[in-house]
């Protein structure tokens, strides 16, 4: 191999990414004849799922708000699917379609040559070159670590959720869980049922939901009813199913956000909690809340309220970010400023000038995913259909 990387034109668009995104943009481009390209840094497809998921994650939402284009999930599966039958689903999708990432081939960056009117995409080893680009990368590419004082000096053990795999290993010790997002919440109940002692630290208002709403995913009612009603009268709605199923949350120390679950989401991509027992280890004791950090310390932590504890292991339940903005040389989609994700929200977020495209940033899950990969493949076909070039260059 020279030192000089190899070139290629690929005549469809070059797909960063080989996590569901990409793979349902690799799809639905397909279904509409156009070619296209993957690659991927890891050594595997769906990276996130196979290499930084816990043991017992299920899907948040039921399977049919979770399948990618064209193809159901197996009709045995149940409600929630595993993360494990995610993956195995996500396997079966790409060999339906033909798809062959590219492994191994993470991109030191991307930009538009305009004198060319093409991308140039470089790799350590190839430099590829193509009419269309299309980010895939997702928005939970590398995990989020807080910039807590003090936290080099603890001396236990220290995690982020991308690491953690299930709460046998933590029997019997103290745990704080940073984090009370749904993969917080979540790690904290099975730390509680392997008998850790959990704290759980809840910073900012949060909105906590039933998973269902009289045997019914509480998500589904929310589709169906906005469909009749606005935005404000479902929010109404899912606030009093809750404090019937739940109860009050701040009695327990979890304040909720003064705007409803779903304006909260639109308004800030704070997705609301869908409970799934852990809310009930809380009420329960099992599960304490405790208030923000003030600083760790080599034993543990001190809190806003100036109360110390002390605790075996710390677990950051502190989310990912993109990391877009880091190799993609072009800001009209992505920028800095608004955490490595697509300037304009959701529905503008999957287009930007020049060809390039995102699938994946919308802020709505899987079932967003889907939405952006045919806006994208649409929008590229008509153009395939009418000026496609048929080039291979090796240089």
């Amino acid at each position: 191999m020279s030192s000089k990387a190899k070139r290629f034109w690929t005549p469809g668009p070059v797909i960063v990414g080989a996590g569901p995104s990409g793979l349902a943009a690799a799809a639905c481009l397909k279904e509409r004849g156009v070619p296209s390209l993957i690659i991927e840094k890891e050594s595997c497809l769906a990276s996130l799922w196979k290499l930084k998921i816990y043991d017992h994650l299920q899907l948040h939402l039921p399977k049919q708000f979770c399948q990618l284009p064209y193809v159901p999930f197996p009709r045995e599966y149940p409600a929630y699917p595993s993360g494990q039958q995610f993956i195995t689903y996500m396997e079966a999708y790409a060999n339906h379609f033909e798809i062959e990432p590219l492994l191994g081939q993470e991109v030191q960056w991307a930009k538009y040559d305009a004198a060319m009117g093409h991308w140039r995409v470089k790799t350590h080893e190839y430099e590829f070159m193509c009419r269309w680009l299309i980010v895939a990368t997702g928005e939970n590419e590398v995990p989020v670590l807080p910039k807590i004082p003090g936290i080099s000096e603890f001396r236990g053990r220290l995690l982020h959720t991308s690491t953690y795999k299930n709460g046998v290993e933590f029997r019997a010790s103290k745990v704080l869980v940073v984090g009370c997002g749904n993969s917080g919440m979540e790690i904290s109940f099975d730390l509680c049922k392997n008998g850790a002692q959990v704290s759980l630290v809840v910073r900012d208002k949060v909105h906590i939901l039933p998973k269902k709403i009289l045997g019914r995913s509480s998500f589904a009612i929310s589709v169906w009813l906005l469909k009749w009603f606005p935005v404000d009268v479902v929010d109404r709605f899912l606030l009093f199913c809750s404090r019937l199923v739940l109860g009050d949350t701040k009695q327990i120390g979890i304040q909720r956000p003064k705007m409803g679950p779903l304006q909260w989401k639109n308004s800030v991509g704070k997705t609301p909690v869908l409970d799934d027992g852990a809310f009930a280890k809380i009420k329960s004791g099992e599960i304490k809340v405790v208030p923000g950090i003030q600083k760790f310390t080599a034993k543990g932590a001190e809190f806003v309220n100036r109360t110390v504890k002390e605790f075996d292991s710390i677990i950051l339940a502190t989310g990912y970010r993109s990391n877009v903005s880091s190799w993609l040389k072009e800001a009209s989609l992505f920028n800095q400023k608004n955490n490595n994700n697509p300037q304009d929200s959701y529905p503008k977020n999957w287009k930007g000038k020049n060809g390039v495209y995102s699938v994946g940033f919308a802020r709505q899950g899987l079932l967003g995913i889907s939405m952006d990969a045919h806006k994208v493949a649409d929008d590229i076909a008509s153009q395939w259909n009418s000026e496609t070039r048929h080039l291979w260059l090796d240089s």
